[in-house]
């Protein structure tokens, strides 16, 4: 089973001080709160029994602060094959028990020791094997896989009633847990690499000790295809891959990634400075990648091509002590206010991210969800240079995301990135994981707050001449509004920039009519928040700042009149008369 963060459940604010306590010991973890009746959480939902049944189908770990009897009752129509069960708990709102009710055999009571350990109270453990010997022998320690896991209830049943096991193999694991052992014991335990049938009373476990290096120049079509016939030849476990390795120039080949999934193990990266001494000791760039992963002690034990080696290790490899992961790189929008305006896609991208890089303001919208992750902060004008941070931290292997409110490929990070890119070649960047994901955008709230003055042909201009100069912005405004478009306007006033919307109401007054609809919309789910209606005649300077999107209606744009006082604005999407623009005056 794939390890998924865990998330933590609470159904109101009491929970939430034990909940954070849980939080800070489990890397990752994210506080689900119920809608209405909790506050600063990562994610909030409104049906308890739906949200956790998903949670528990996908995999996810759950601790619920809250009745062992609720999660239960929730869950037990999906209780079906106990070796896929994700670990799921019970925490007293108090934070006074901690009770593990499923995942046995996928690390709950683990799980349960280490948030009894920082709530400073006695995990409720009744699993027999685990309370006596303090161990669970399907579960396993990470790097090790037992292979034949349907012996397992039999062989811990003989070791509860009385019998002795013989150790074959080093697992300190093992050797240092409550187990019978004895050199002659009736049953036997053996730790090793090699793809060996188990015998009646034995169990088997392959420890992580082999490193396949791939230098991204595939021979093949199936690389995994012949690595697997590679280690069959070798008479070596596939469950004893610990990883698959390479250089970062080369890390965006998708044959290493394709062999990683094959396996279900990472990839991890090396620079040549990693391997300089390997190298120079006369071994290929791939030989020198496996043995750097498999340590001082790692020999080769297969190098068929300069392209591709495998290592072993005496003991487990780590892989997450080894090089680096492949940089990741999002450039995301939380949309123009709070959590409630960010996509799930852009919230998970943020629990996992390690940096944050972004204008201060907008690193503050974030919230809860930047908990945890380092916040490299700057001007909001200084947008090469942020591009420049965020591609130098992803090209040293972290996960950034660089956040822009509304969407950021309006007027915002995206393309400022791909810029950067293009106008500087940095080779290390080239190894980057980039990926764009969109955010409401402020013209889309502000259109739907008022009813949906986008509803015809419209475009975006933004009227800040700092990056392009004022004529070709007036040359933009014109052409929109000869085209009868509704525009919208960004960046409409600053403390520097005063002037630049009347003269784009001026402009517009020679294509529309001085009663045009014009909606004004600040701080959109923000504190302070306020949309309204005026005519294009009032638009004045005074009405806006940075904080605003203007949108100004076509000539089809039509108001409502509400019954509370206040109007729809709305821009038809049949045209029923094909009438002429009037022209007010000459330009």
């Amino acid at each position: 089973m794939t390890k998924k963060a865990p998330v933590v459940v609470v159904l109101g604010d009491n929970s939430v001080p034990v909940a954070r306590q849980i939080i800070n010991v489990l890397p990752g973890a994210r506080l689900y709160g119920l809608a209405n009746r909790t506050e600063y959480v990562d994610v909030t939902f409104t049906n308890f029994g739906e949200t956790l049944r998903d949670l528990f189908a996908g995999g996810t770990p759950i601790i619920g602060i809250c009745a062992a009897g609720i999660l239960i009752r929730t869950l037990a129509p999906m209780l079906s094959d106990k070796r896929q069960e994700p670990p799921v708990l019970a925490v007293a709102e108090d934070g006074s028990a901690v009770v593990p009710l499923l995942g046995g055999l996928n690390g709950v009571n683990d799980l349960a020791r280490c948030i009894a350990e920082a709530l400073g109270v006695k995990p409720a453990i009744t699993t027999t094997g685990d309370v006596r010997f303090g161990i669970v022998l399907e579960n396993p320690p990470t790097g090790y896989c037992l292979a034949n896991p349907e012996q397992a209830k039999s062989f811990m049943s003989d070791l509860l009633a009385g019998a002795t096991v013989r150790i074959n193999g080093t697992a300190p694991w093992l050797s240092n847990s409550g187990l019978p052992i004895d050199p002659n014991g009736d049953l036997t335990i053996h730790i090793t690499e090699r793809a060996i049938t188990p015998l009646p009373n034995c169990l088997v476990y392959h420890p992580a000790t082999v490193a396949i290096a791939i230098l991204g120049t595939a021979e093949c079509e199936d690389e995994a295809v012949v690595v697997k016939q590679i280690l069959a030849d070798a008479e070596l476990a596939t469950a004893s891959v610990a990883g698959v390795f390479g250089m970062i120039t080369a890390s965006a080949h998708p044959e290493i990634h394709a062999l990683a999934k094959a396996f279900g193990v990472p990839v991890r990266l090396f620079t040549a400075t990693d391997i300089e001494g390997l190298l120079s000791e006369n071994y290929t760039p791939a030989q020198a990648a496996a043995l750097k992963a498999a340590g001082a002690s790692g020999q080769l034990i297969y190098s068929p091509s300069p392209h591709l080696a495998l290592a072993i290790s005496p003991q487990p490899i780590d892989p997450s002590t080894i090089g680096q992961p492949r940089g990741r790189l999002a450039i995301i929008g939380t949309g123009p206010g709070g959590s409630q305006w960010m996509s799930p896609e852009v919230k998970e991208i943020l629990l996992s991210a390690t940096d944050l890089v972004g204008y201060k303001t907008y690193l503050d919208l974030v919230g809860n969800l930047g908990n945890g992750k380092r916040r490299h902060e700057s001007d909001n004008r200084e947008e090469e240079a942020r591009a420049m941070m965020a591609l130098d931290l992803a090209a040293e292997g972290r996960s950034v995301a660089v956040v822009s409110s509304g969407d950021p490929g309006i007027y915002a990070m995206a393309a400022a990135i791909f810029e950067v890119l293009d106008r500087y070649d940095q080779p290390e960047w080239s190894s980057i994981d980039i990926q764009v994901a969109p955010g409401i955008s402020a013209m889309q709230a502000a259109a739907a707050a008022i009813g949906a003055p986008l509803g015809h042909d419209f475009c975006a201009i933004s009227l800040s001449d700092i990056l392009k100069p004022w004529s070709i912005i007036e040359q933009r405004i014109t052409a929109a509004a000869q085209g009868d478009f509704v525009i919208a306007f960004y960046n409409p006033v600053s403390k520097e920039r005063i002037w630049q919307l009347a003269q784009a109401r001026d402009i517009l007054l020679r294509w529309r009519s001085p009663h045009t609809p014009v909606v004004l919309a600040r701080n959109l789910g923000r504190p302070g928040q306020t949309v309204k209606v005026i005519t294009l005649d009032q638009l004045v300077p005074e009405a806006a700042d940075m904080r605003t999107v203007i949108l100004v209606g076509s000539t089809q744009t039509k108001t409502i009149q509400r019954g509370d006082g206040g109007v729809w604005v709305y821009t038809p999407r049949r045209y029923t008369e094909n009438l002429p623009i009037e022209r007010n005056c000459q330009i």
